[in-house]
């Protein structure tokens, strides 16, 4: 077979023609699929995509402000919130020992590892879209028509919130001077915190990445700290009696149970989320595929490091049956037992509040450009309120609609249990299209075989996961989805919260079947009664934001809309081009079904 590339070299009359101009959009078929191929002003290859996808946006209207400092921290930021210093308690109790607890956080960062190895490949396909998973699960599965873009994108603003992270802060915040707060209380230091983070990224993008970097600096420096004075109790160098005690017979344990494992591993994965925020933001990163592999290596094995030391650090200064109770305080006991309760311990509860903040800030950066993408897709009523730049250069409309559901979760769930709840209902839905997303990898591979395309080689921009990583990180995510139906020892009520253990699971599952029936009304029964068909149509805003947006076509209108549009819903015009208000811009179309056609007939032409 020979290569799209070298057909394309052999074919094209000259560089103008060719598609790696900045603008330029590329349009072939292969079998019932039409893709394009258009390439961003990142520094990337071309993005070979199915053509309902959400277009490329050639240049970012949100910038370039993505480099090695910002990538390693974005993900850093993310990873380092409140995981290491709220979830080891759980983790203790649900591995039963504290050599399986150490163990499990180094398979967390073998999880994250292999996961981001399949993150980077997808990366590699499409370096010039920014949304990481909406934009591979959109290219993986480009049929039914609209189905992933759509249920993707209402499960996405259906759990966006940031509320359990919220929750910490304000423990933590209050911790300082001791009081205990009442759930109301607690609920609206909450409230204040989330609300401060979005008003700090809601007007200039520059400052929200450094604003990221500098609060990163703090939380790495505090995580190294506490590594550090771990490594001083372990010693023998402080007040602390027996600091070895709990790693003697550290696998002995009587209350090992296959819930409690898999509730552990949930909390892992929460621990370790974040390895993927960088691929959030992949259209402001300047050759975003060898930078995120560079960067975001070095931040996943910082944290994973300091992850198993900080652990130690509690084991060594904590007795296991007072870590156990620790519910979400565990870095506050370590505190007090090595430094005492004074000021000390004051001041070190403070950096772990501003890590949490620093968390909130990073999740906005990621999460406000997912969401972003859902909108560029078209399947989000009102795509300008969601894609729109305008006025400051940010995505004001993605950071008002997660402020507005955080603000909900805080304040709806009952106080005690909102932590370990919103924690549990956020990873099983994304576990599940993490799983698709995995087993879409090799979809995507056999799309680009059937084209013809080559394996671009690392210093093209190209990624390969290794199969086992792939396959591991699939396998993973199944028995995610599968071992959280087996009951706890206690019975239906013996989990972390004080209802019925898996309540998340079916709220996770409600949310699927929901995303599934919004999407066959939509797209399919309301349209069969309605006497229309639905289509998307590519729109350039006037701050230079480019995005697709879903609209009704009435039956009688169908075969001359679709005679009028191109693929990616651009208006054709009567001498056969399509028209657009980008600039530079240019549409090139082919037929790649037929094997030696472009030499033949020469079929590459610039409208």
């Amino acid at each position: 077979m020979v290569s799209f590339r070298s057909r394309f070299r052999a074919s094209s009359p000259s560089p103008a023609a060719n598609p790696l101009d900045y603008g330029q959009t590329v349009s072939l078929a292969e079998g019932k699929l039409q893709y394009t191929v258009e390439k961003g002003e990142n520094d990337s290859s071309p993005s070979y995509q199915e053509a309902s996808g959400a277009p490329v946006e050639t240049r970012s209207t949100l910038g370039y402000h993505v480099g090695p400092i910002t990538i390693i921290f974005l993900n850093l930021s993310k990873m380092v919130g409140t995981g290491v210093y709220s979830t080891p308690a759980s983790v203790l109790t649900g591995t039963g020992s504290v050599g399986l607890a150490l163990m499990y956080w180094f398979i967390g960062f073998v999880i994250a590892a292999a996961s981001i190895s399949v993150y980077l490949e997808f990366a590699s396909y499409f370096p010039s879209r920014s949304g990481s998973e909406v934009v591979y699960l959109e290219q993986a599965f480009p049929y039914p028509r609209y189905l992933f873009p759509l249920t993707f994108a209402i499960q996405t603003v259906i759990i966006s919130f940031s509320s359990s992270n919220c929750i910490v802060l304000a423990q933590y915040l209050f911790r300082i001077n001791g009081h205990t707060p009442s759930p109301w209380e607690l609920k609206g230091v909450a409230v204040a915190g989330y609300t401060v983070a979005v008003l700090l990224m809601a007007f200039h993008t520059r400052f929200s990445y450094h604003l990221s970097n500098a609060i990163g600096v703090i939380k790495l420096l505090t995580l190294i700290f506490v590594a550090i004075t771990g490594l001083v109790v372990l010693g023998g160098h402080t007040s602390v009696e027996n600091p070895t005690a709990n790693f003697q017979n550290s696998f002995d344990s009587d209350t090992t149970s296959a819930y409690g494992v898999t509730n552990a591993l949930l909390k892992i994965i929460f621990s370790y989320k974040g390895y993927e925020n960088a691929f959030n933001v992949v259209n402001e990163v300047k050759n975003p595929v060898r930078s995120i592999r560079n960067y975001g290596g070095i931040s996943l094995f910082l944290v994973g490091l300091l992850y198993i030391l900080a652990n130690i650090a509690y084991f060594a200064a904590v007795p296991k049956a007072e870590l156990e109770k620790a519910k979400v305080i565990a870095a506050s006991l370590f505190f007090e037992r090595v430094f005492g309760s004074g000021r000390a311990v004051r001041g070190l509860n403070f950096l772990i509040a501003l890590s949490a903040f620093g968390n909130l800030v990073a999740v906005l950066l990621g999460q406000s450009r997912l969401i972003r993408e859902c909108g560029r897709q078209g399947t989000l009523p009102f795509p300008k309120f969601w894609v729109s730049t305008r006025p400051f250069g940010t995505p004001l409309g993605p950071y008002a609609f997660k402020w507005a559901i955080t603000v909900l979760m805080i304040l709806a769930p009952p106080a005690g249990d909102a932590f370990n709840f919103v924690v549990d209902l956020n990873i099983y839905p994304e576990a599940f299209f993490y799983f698709l997303m995995a087993l879409g990898l090799y979809l995507v591979r056999y799309q680009r075989k059937k084209l013809g395309l080559p394996r671009l080689l690392s210093r093209e921009g190209g990624f390969r996961a290794w199969d086992v990583a792939v396959l591991f990180t699939i396998f993973v995510n199944l028995y995610v989805l599968i071992m959280p139906w087996y009951p706890p020892p206690g019975g239906a009520t013996g989990g972390d919260v004080s209802f019925w253990y898996g309540t998340y699971v079916v709220t996770g599952i409600g949310i699927l079947v929901f995303c599934g029936v919004y999407y066959s009304l939509m797209v399919w029964i309301i349209p069969y009664f309605g006497r229309y068909r639905v289509r998307h149509e590519k729109l350039v805003l006037a701050g230079g934001e480019v995005t697709h947006k879903l609209t009704k076509v009435k039956l009688e209108n169908l075969e001359a809309w679709d005679k009028e549009h191109d693929a990616q819903g651009l208006r054709v015009s009567s001498d056969g081009s399509s028209s657009t208000s980008e600039s530079h811009s240019g549409v090139v179309h082919l037929d790649a079904a037929k094997e030696g056609d472009l030499e033949k007939s020469g079929k590459w032409r610039e409208l």
